[in-house]
């Protein structure tokens, strides 16, 4: 999803816009000096209370002689068959939890593609190239400008090879070359780093929204690295920058049925045939602001893979606003008067999402909250039911359930409104800026750059929790919850290593 900041769709002059901010749905009640203290006495109460209890069992169990101890067998051994019972049922309810349970899904590791340093484009470069393709009037090109001005987006970010051409060459040719160089070349790091063989993945999600040829792209890489032929291959297309979350989510389901297995995503998007060359304002956004990029992802649910992995999946929660029409179309590729083809983007796009975002948070609240600000959040309701419609409802302190935030780097307009709406410290939405600012809107990669970043510094630390939210049409908002399993170093060849030196940077406002 990108930003609404710039909405509309007029195509005659260069309006004058307001940006659209989410609805202000966190009214928090300011609790800034007792609140991290009530945090801890809540969320230690169970803790609080066994402990006599245990101190108890044990001064008593202490007082037990020799002959108190010999009754108690001579007990057990009258009642030997209830006692054989009992332990019979234990053992078999236990080995039927066991067996019953949810496995574990590991992220091993993970690879994002870094695109070459020839295919970066620059404001100015950006601007005299839509000017000579001579598909643009002037107020297009105005509106083109203002876009990159308040985008968020640096001076490094990269397009396919195919719009360096004056004019552009976008083709079937083009779009699958810019497909398996972004797919290959994060596939071969994964590879690389993990030690993992090709022929040992017995399952691949690919997701990427509007390029899907036939063969698919997930045929494309069991072509290219020779998988083995039981595979289960899935491609998703059209999910928008979402899928991502989604394909995990895919793959998490496939890994409780398959035992001891490997499982491969693979998140992209396609840009060489989906560039807009026409004069519709809310058409024109997508070719500001979406860049090249993708990730590969290795998931596995084998026990003994904890000890290298990264990360353990904790959560995914996905809310789909489609049923509802205007949520369905906010993000919508068509054609436009005069035939040519794009997505256009509705005014309605940061409402939409701040609805989407209010439904997916009351669904992940309850599984991440510490019991604090659940019981806060239960209270206030109460009292605004019962005695006061006027009391401000209190949004719970998502600060207190995770220690990295991966917002999808949709936009800026999208990172101001969630940062502020979420209450969350620049340094939360640090890694979204800073990949909005080098990488540009990634699609469904996006949240993967950032959490590269937040390795890159050297953040992530053992037990931390990382939050992946992300927004794509449909309507979606779907979120993906992490625990680090251990003080996570970058990888090799991490996307942030020859520049993590310089950043964070100063913003313009």
């Amino acid at each position: 999803m990108v930003n609404g900041e710039e909405g509309g769709s007029g195509n005659n002059g260069v309006q004058v816009r307001q940006r659209r901010r989410l609805p202000d749905f966190l009214q928090s009640v300011n609790l800034k000096y007792v609140k991290l203290g009530y945090h801890y006495l809540i969320s230690h109460l169970l803790t609080l209370c066994l402990v006599p209890l245990m101190a108890v069992v044990v001064v008593e169990a202490s007082r037990l002689s020799l002959d108190d101890i010999h009754q108690l067998w001579i007990q057990l051994q009258y009642n030997l068959v209830g006692f054989v019972v009992f332990s019979a049922v234990v053992v078999f309810a236990s080995t039927v939890y066991i067996m019953s349970r949810p496995r574990s899904v590991y992220l091993v590791d993970y690879a994002c593609y870094l695109p070459p340093s020839r295919l970066k484009v620059k404001y100015q470069q950006f601007m005299e190239h839509s000017k000579l393709t001579g598909d643009f009037d002037e107020s297009s090109l105005e509106f083109q400008r203002k876009i990159l001005e308040r985008s968020g987006l640096g001076e490094e970010t990269v397009v396919p090879e195919a719009m360096h051409y004056i004019p552009p060459r976008p083709s079937m040719a083009a779009a699958r070359e810019e497909a398996e160089q972004v797919m290959f070349g994060a596939l071969d790091k994964l590879f690389a780093n993990t030690n993992v063989k090709p022929r040992d993945v017995g399952i691949l999600v690919v997701n990427c929204s509007l390029f899907n040829p036939t063969p698919s792209l997930s045929a494309m890489i069991v072509n290219k690295y020779k998988m083995r032929g039981n595979i289960r291959s899935f491609n998703l297309g059209g999910m928008g920058c979402s899928a991502g979350v989604v394909a995990v989510d895919l793959a998490k389901d496939m890994l409780q049925v398959h035992r001891n297995s490997y499982a491969i995503v693979v998140s992209t998007e396609n840009i060489t045939q989906n560039w807009y060359f026409g004069n519709k304002k809310s058409m024109l956004i997508p070719n500001c602001l979406f860049r090249v990029g993708g990730a590969a992802v290795l998931l596995s649910n084998w026990p003994s893979d904890r000890r290298r992995s990264k990360y353990k999946l904790v959560h995914v929660v996905r809310t789909h606003c489609g049923a509802n029409d205007k949520a369905f179309k906010c993000v919508y590729q068509e054609q436009d008067d005069v035939g040519k083809t794009g997505v256009s983007l509705s005014k309605d796009l940061m409402a939409i999402a701040g609805g989407a975002l209010k439904t997916n948070i009351t669904t992940l609240g309850p599984l991440v909250l510490p019991i604090s600000e659940q019981i806060l959040f239960f209270v206030t309701l109460v009292a605004k039911k019962l005695f006061n419609a006027k009391i401000k409802p209190y949004i719970p302190d998502f600060k207190l359930a995770f220690d990295h935030f991966c917002i999808h780097a949709g936009g800026r307009a999208v990172i101001d409104e969630l940062e502020k709406n979420l209450q969350l410290l620049p340094v939360h939405a640090e890694a979204s800026r800073m990949t909005l600012h080098r990488f540009g809107n990634t699609s469904s990669s996006s949240i993967w750059y950032e959490l590269a970043y937040t390795e890159a510094k050297g953040r992530m630390q053992k037990g931390n929790r990382v939050w992946q939210i992300a927004f794509g049409s449909g309507f979606k908002c779907n979120s993906a919850v992490w625990i680090a399993l251990r003080n996570v170093k970058p990888s090799p060849n991490n996307p942030w290593e020859d520049c993590i030196h310089r950043y964070p940077v100063q913003l313009n406002p």
